[in-house]
C-alpha cells in the first residue's frame, strides 16, 4: 500500500521530530541557563532525561494519528502516512516545543457521513486515552518536593524576588483545564505538586497538559476539524450554523480587549479599523452574503467593546486569533457535502456525545499565559 520510500521520508520526519521536541523538552525540563552552558547543552545525559518529555508527547500524537490512519485504511479510505513536522527553535534563542504537530493527508474523496466521523473521532479519541494515562503517570510519581531546587536553586535565596526578562528568562505559566484540575486534586501530592508555572519542569505533566491542549483544538466543532466531522455526524443538516456560531464564539472570547472603550482615543482609531479588517480577512471565505457577513463582523465588535464597558476586568485570550486566522482562511469552516442524511447508529452518538464532552474536559481558556 505505501513504498518504500513513503515509510523512509515519514519515519525520517517522525525521527527529527522526536529528536526536535527531545531539544525543545530539555529547554524547558531544565532551564534555559543550564542547556545553555558549555558543560550540559547537548551532552547524552541530559539528552537522554529530555526524552522524558519528548517520548510521552509525541507518543500521544502518533496514537492520535495513527487512529485516523488505521480507521481510513478499516474504512478503504486512501490516506498518506503521518506527516510529522519537526520545529525546535532553540538554535534562534526562541522558546519551541520541537513540532507543529502531525497531519494525515486524505488521497481519496469520501462521500460518507459515518466515513468521515469515524475517521475524525478515532484520532482524538485514541490519543486521549494515552494523554490521560501519561497524566495519571505523572501525578502519582511526582518527585520530592525539593526536586524543583535543582532546577532553580536561586528559589532558595531569601532575597530572591522573580526573574526579569533582563535575564533572557521567560515566565510562561499555564492556565487549567477541568481534567488537569480534576486529575490534580484527586491523584496529586499537595506537597509535591508544583504550582502551574513550574509545569514545564515536570516532562510527563508537561507532555500530557500539551496534548490536552492539541486535543482540545482539534475537537472544536469547526468546519473539517475532527470535532466538524463529530458535529457533522451528528447534525447534518445543522452543521453550517453551528460551525458559524462556534467560529463566532470562539472569536468572540479571543477579541475580548482587543479594542478597549478606555483606550486612548488615538490608539483606539488605529486598533478598531484593523482590527475590524482582521474580522472581514478571516469571514472572507465564509458562504454568506456580504450584508451578513459584515452584519456578524460589526455585531461582534460592538459587543466586544459594549460588554467591557459594563465589565472592564473581563479579558479574552488573544493568542487564539491566529488559530481563528487559520480557521478561516486555511481550513474553512464548511464540511465536505455527502450524500444522503441517514441517522447514525447508537454506538456511533454515544462515541460522538463522549467525543464532545473530552472537548469540554480539555478545553483551556487560557493555555498559556506569558507574564
Amino acid at each position: 500500500m505505501y513504498t518504500r520510500r513513503e515509510f523512509l521520508i515519514h519515519g525520517l520526519l517522525l525521527v527529527f521530530t522526536i529528536i526536535a521536541t527531545t531539544l525543545a523538552g530539555g529547554e524547558w525540563l531544565f532551564g534555559r541557563s543550564i542547556l545553555a552552558s558549555e558543560e550540559h547543552f547537548l551532552t547524552l545525559e541530559y539528552f537522554l532525561k529530555s526524552t522524558h518529555f519528548s517520548i510521552p508527547f509525541i507518543g500521544i500524537l502518533f496514537v492520535h494519528e495513527m487512529g485516523h490512519l488505521l480507521t481510513s485504511i478499516r474504512h478503504q479510505v486512501k490516506s498518506s502516512l503521518p506527516y510529522f513536522i519537526p520545529a525546535w527553535l532553540g538554535f534562534l534563542g526562541a522558546p519551541s516545543i520541537g513540532t507543529f504537530g502531525a497531519i494525515i493527508q486524505m488521497k481519496s474523496f469520501v462521500n460518507s457521513r459515518k466515513k468521515f466521523f469515524d475517521i475524525g473521532v478515532a484520532g482524538p479519541l485514541a490519543g486521549f486515552i494515552v494523554a490521560f494515562g501519561v497524566l495519571w503517570y505523572g501525578f502519582t510519581h511526582l518527585p520530592e518536593a525539593d526536586y524543583i531546587y535543582q532546577i532553580h536553586p536561586e528559589y532558595l535565596d531569601p532575597d530572591f524576588k522573580g526573574h526579569s526578562e533582563e535575564e533572557g528568562y521567560i515566565n510562561l505559566e499555564m492556565g487549567y483545564n477541568l481534567l488537569f484540575y480534576g486529575m490534580e486534586k484527586v491523584l496529586a501530592d499537595p506537597e509535591k505538586m508544583p504550582n502551574m508555572s513550574e509545569i514545564i519542569h515536570f516532562p510527563y505533566l508537561f507532555a500530557g497538559y500539551l496534548a490536552l491542549f492539541f486535543t482540545a483544538l482539534n475537537l472544536l466543532p469547526i468546519g473539517q476539524l475532527d470535532g466538524g466531522h463529530v458535529i457533522f455526524g451528528l447534525f447534518p443538516k445543522h452543521h453550517k450554523k453551528i460551525s458559524l456560531i462556534a467560529f463566532t464564539a470562539f472569536v468572540f472570547y479571543a477579541g475580548l480587549g482587543i479594542i478597549n472603550p478606555f483606550q486612548d482615543i488615538d490608539r483606539l482609531l488605529i486598533s478598531i479599523p484593523l482590527y475590524i479588517g482582521f474580522l472581514y480577512i478571516i469571514y472572507r471565505r465564509a458562504n454568506l452574503s456580504n450584508q451578513t457577513k459584515w452584519s456578524i463582523i460589526l455585531l461582534l465588535a460592538a459587543s466586544q467593546y459594549a460588554l467591557l464597558l459594563f465589565f472592564p476586568l473581563i479579558e479574552g485570550y488573544s493568542g487564539w486569533l491566529f488559530f481563528a486566522f487559520l480557521l478561516g482562511r486555511v481550513m474553512g469552516l464548511e464540511h465536505p457535502e455527502v450524500r444522503g442524511v441517514q441517522e447514525m447508529d447508537k454506538l456511533r452518538k454515544i462515541t460522538a456525545w463522549i467525543a464532545i464532552f473530552i472537548f469540554i474536559l480539555c478545553f483551556t481558556p487560557q493555555p498559556f499565559i506569558f507574564a
